[in-house]
């Protein structure tokens, strides 16, 4: 996410790190550089000239100019107003209110309005524990209130059942007095899309919020709609009155103007970004850790709690044992491949990593990608089990077997046998050593292109 912005900031703060002691001049071609970036990126050019501003009354000030290191000084100068842009701090969906709850969801047509409704409830049910009730006032899309039927049956949400006839207002009252009844804590309603300038759809939403009195009024925004994105938040926000934002297709905007034009224009706080087209892809928006992303300082954070939501800390700590004692076979392998998928595209986890742009470029120079980990776990399924443990037994003609048995060739099986061989001699090397020996032998790993960091191996701290 946000590729081009990172990519453009990083060749700017490059030439700044390289001079060493900065004059005024210096700093003000870097930030001409900065404005074209962010205008680039369709940020709204009021939020542009208001960032460039505040930068520039820090950036020109003694502090940075006669700092030691004055180019990660004027850095750190616009990661900080990055976070004061976003929105400095976590902005959690509110649910501090007597049950139930109502978060009304309101957008344009094609926004992506139910998906992310589904999203959050199921997110609401799973990670926050809350007792979920869906309905969809949408009468006017066809099969609007069966998608999100459909969705509730997916992510086991419950959802209103239909009315033939029943208008918006009705179905949000009915939604809310069955949540009385049945004692749910949230009610998530979902409206119909509709644009800010239908006078009579934007009169409907807001009998809607006067009927449910929602807690939240989030609206759901395109992170792809670009400079747009302004005029939509400030009308939404004037005629209905939000109280955050959620964004969607996050993972699809190489750009990211939407994040920093919103929230600036109109006050808001982005509170939630959909990542993905799963429905555990949903993620609460944290100013900091986008800041840093966009930086090219990554999301070390983000990529432990992704860690986190596919590995058992029994099976992380059975791994960090075996590893410990040099012990790392080719199952072992498989199950940390089948982890790496579960976490979501090599693209995405690579773009949550320190100098992501660096690391992605070596990815690509040795040809890994979503579908080399496809290929590199159908090869080891396609082993014996005695094979998978000893793979010293995998002669030539095993080879050709496993080839064929994966849809590989022979020379994509020797150079998986010859990762695990080096992967795991390391390990050896590194068991002698402890745990700061094992560390470094996974960052040798990592920085050699053998294979991804893997979620499964040691923790510590």
């Amino acid at each position: 996410m946000f590729e081009s912005l990172t990519d453009k900031l990083s060749g700017v703060f490059d030439e700044l790190t390289k001079r060493g002691a900065l004059k005024e001049a210096d700093v003000d071609v870097a930030l001409r550089e900065v404005r074209v970036a962010l205008l680039d990126a369709d940020v709204a050019l009021s939020v542009v000239k208001d960032f460039i501003a505040n930068v520039r009354v820090r950036a020109v000030g003694a502090d940075v100019l006669k700092s030691v290191t004055p180019g990660q000084m004027v850095i750190k100068i616009v990661h900080d107003e990055l976070v004061n842009t976003l929105g400095d701090g976590d902005h959690n969906v509110n649910l501090a209110g007597t049950p139930p709850v109502a978060i009304l969801m309101v957008g344009l047509q094609g926004s992506g309005k139910t998906t992310t409704s589904a999203k959050l409830g199921l997110r609401l049910t799973s990670r926050e524990k809350k007792k979920v009730l869906m309905a969809s006032l949408d009468i006017y899309r066809p099969a609007a209130q069966q998608q999100l039927a459909t969705l509730g049956q997916q992510t086991g949400v419950t959802c209103l059942p239909s009315v033939l006839g029943e208008q918006p207002v009705a179905i949000a009252k009915r939604a809310m007095q069955m949540a009385r009844l049945e004692a749910y804590d949230v009610v998530i309603l979902d409206t119909a899309g509709r644009l800010h300038i239908d006078t009579e759809l934007m009169t409907e939403v807001s009998q809607v919020r006067d009927a449910a009195e929602p807690l939240e009024t989030l609206l759901v925004a395109d992170a792809m709609t670009g400079q747009d994105s302004v005029n939509l938040a400030q009308e939404f926000n004037k005629k209905i009155g939000i109280t955050g934002i959620a964004l969607t297709r996050v993972d699809g905007d190489a750009r990211g103007g939407a994040a920093l034009s919103m929230r600036a224009a109109t006050g808001c706080p982005v509170k939630l970004m959909g990542t993905g087209e799963t429905m555990d892809a949903l993620e609460p928006f944290n100013a900091e850790r986008l800041a840093g992303s966009i930086l090219g300082m990554g999301d070390i954070v983000g990529l432990v709690e992704k860690a986190q939501q596919v590995v058992e800390e029994e099976d992380a700590e059975r791994m960090a044992k075996k590893m410990l004692k040099g012990q790392f076979t080719l199952e072992d392998m498989a199950e940390q491949l089948a982890q790496v998928k579960k976490m979501g595209s090599l693209e995405g986890l690579l773009g949550m990593m320190p100098g992501a742009q660096k690391v992605k470029s070596q990815m690509a120079d040795a040809d890994i990608d979503d579908k080399l980990l496809a290929r590199q776990e159908a090869i080891i399924l396609s082993m014996t089990v005695q094979e998978r443990r000893n793979p010293k037994i995998i002669k030539a003609s095993r080879r050709k077997r496993i080839a064929a048995g994966s849809g590989t060739s022979v020379q994509e099986v020797n150079k998986l046998l010859k990762q695990h061989k080096q992967i795991s001699s390391m390990m050896k090397k590194a068991g002698k050593m402890g745990k700061r020996g094992l560390m470094g032998a996974m960052g040798s790993a990592m920085g050699g292109g053998v294979m991804p960091p893997m979620p499964g191996g040691p923790r510590f701290g």
